[in-house]
């Protein structure tokens, strides 16, 4: 599965809209099987927050682990949210 995180936008912003987008991603979420690998694609993501990417990208990390890989990410603010999710 792909997940284009560009459908919720090219600005992701603060806390409130990454947990709406986490939540309203859940019916997608609950029919991936057991073995499939989870992308997470940031083209076209101008700018994402560390507190956005915290309320959707953390849970998804917790749920699904090593089945989540990240392509797309050369954009500066996608590389410092991911340096300050990762510490």
């Amino acid at each position: 599965m792909i997940i284009q995180l560009k459908k919720f936008g090219i600005t992701l912003v603060s806390r409130p809209s990454g947990k709406e987008a986490w939540l309203a991603f859940q019916p997608v979420l609950n029919g991936i099987s057991k073995n499939e690998e989870i992308i997470v694609d940031f083209n076209d993501v101008v700018v994402l927050t560390p507190s956005w990417a915290d309320e959707f990208l953390t849970p998804l990390y917790k749920r699904f682990n090593n089945r989540v890989k990240l392509n797309n990410t050369a954009n500066p603010s996608v590389t410092a949210t991911l340096a300050i999710l990762t510490k």
